[in-house]
């Protein structure tokens, strides 16, 4: 079993930038996975980033490349998703996942965080 608790959501003002913290426990094998989605309202949920937990290979959605990254802290069991020039359309529930290997694949993630809600005004 893995436990995840993401932190770090909250309001920012467009053009602004959010650090958002996944702390992980339990069970996490080194061929493991992390990755951050992202639900918007009325929207199905999206693949942003993912991370190995061995190693820095990482995977981004085009849709963020270039303003969001992706980082671990194995030490601290804590992946990262450091956002920059937000927009209003980045306005979103956002959640860390957990997976057997590196994947945009939701359907392949078996656990999941809570997810914190990040709003960005415009």
């Amino acid at each position: 079993q893995v436990q995840l608790v993401e932190s770090g959501g909250g309001l920012v003002q467009a053009g602004g930038s959010l650090r958002l913290s996944c702390a992980a426990s339990g069970r996490i094998f080194n061929n493991y996975a992390m990755g951050w989605f992202r639900q918007a309202p009325g929207k199905e949920r999206e693949f942003l980033a993912a991370i190995r937990w061995s190693g820095t290979n990482t995977y981004y959605a085009d849709s963020v490349k270039g303003r969001f990254t992706i980082s671990k802290d194995n030490v601290k069991n804590t992946v990262y998703l450091q956002m920059n020039s937000l927009k209003p359309e980045d306005t979103a529930v956002y959640y860390c996942a957990a997976a057997g290997k590196i994947t945009s694949i939701k359907s392949e993630y078996g656990y999941w965080g809570q997810g914190t809600q990040v709003t960005v005004s415009s």
